[in-house]
């Protein structure tokens, strides 16, 4: 694919890692960020991931800091805005970037949670906006969701398609703007049941991680659900969905479980204490793991 210049909104955990993605894969990059420790400290933060990972440390050498937004994506061919989960705030930043794009200029909103229709609603030329839902972090996890909204050309989804895989992406086409896209949906339905199955006495939450891990998580990276489901059948699906399905939390509300956790300050990671304690020594050495586990995938699909 062409080279263009990319417009990154945001320097900080997501919008660095994916300045990074486009800088290796060769496009001249632009990043911007209100935050003036950000915008100062982004390209030592790309270029230890760089050194960190092996690769060529002289991609960041493509990503260059403004403190002006308009100056950002005046040139841009495609911009995608990465800033904190806040409706209001990027509602604000498309209406301050859109005089200053070309028409032609693909406007992209990376979010988990928030609909890309009420984050693009107010623009001039909706055809052109769409979300991507990128994974932490973006520059080992391979997914990206490119979700449509009603308004968005097949066009400006085509080329954004093409975009991430000449970046080494894997983009998954979201058709529908439904809370939580794919990705999210999938893994809270199971994180639903989880925390019922420990609400309801039948374990604890380290017999939940380690069933998991030890068995299906096993064969996730190579067996979908949906394969799994035609490899044993889906009459069998079905015959087994008949008798589990009515039993499994379906309730449309938080766990009152997850309430009381949160209420009490058991808050995870951030207080030592959620579904179980948590020292920092054990907390380091599980983030540790996590990356040392994307960066063996990662090099593993290369």
């Amino acid at each position: 694919m062409a080279k263009m210049r990319i417009a990154v909104i945001g320097a900080g955990l997501m919008g660095h890692g994916i300045a990074q993605v486009f800088a290796v894969a060769g496009h001249d990059v632009t990043i911007t960020d209100a935050s003036a420790a950000n915008l100062d400290t982004v390209k030592d933060r790309i270029a230890a991931n760089l050194r960190e990972l092996g690769e060529d440390e002289s991609a960041v050498a493509r990503v260059r800091p403004c403190n002006d937004l308009a100056e950002a994506v005046r040139e841009a061919g495609y911009v995608v805005e990465a800033v904190s989960e806040d409706l209001t705030l990027k509602q604000k930043l498309f209406a301050d970037i859109e005089p200053h794009v070309r028409r032609d200029t693909i406007l992209a909103s990376n979010t988990s949670v928030i609909p890309i229709t009420s984050i693009m609603q107010g623009l001039a030329v909706r055809e052109r906006a769409l979300g991507t839902h990128w994974w932490n972090p973006p520059f080992l996890v391979p997914l990206v969701e490119v979700i449509e909204t009603q308004w968005t050309s097949s066009d400006t989804v085509a080329r954004t398609m093409r975009l991430h895989e000449a970046a080494n992406k894997q983009p998954a086409h979201v058709k529908k703007d439904v809370p939580g896209f794919i990705g999210n949906r999938l893994q809270h339905a199971l994180w639903r049941e989880a925390i019922s199955l420990v609400e309801n006495g039948i374990c604890d939450a380290e017999t939940v991680d380690a069933v998991i891990k030890a068995s299906f998580g096993r064969r996730l990276p190579v067996l979908g659900p949906l394969e799994n489901a035609d490899l044993v059948g889906t009459d069998l699906t079905l015959a087994i969905h008949n008798i589990v399905l009515p039993a499994i939390d379906s309730r449309p509300r938080p766990s009152p479980y997850l309430q009381k956790l949160v209420a009490d300050g058991k808050l995870g990671f951030k207080s030592g204490e959620g579904f179980r304690k948590w020292t920092a020594g054990e907390q380091a050495a599980l983030r540790a793991k996590v990356m040392q586990h994307l960066k063996s995938a990662e090099r593993a699909d290369a």
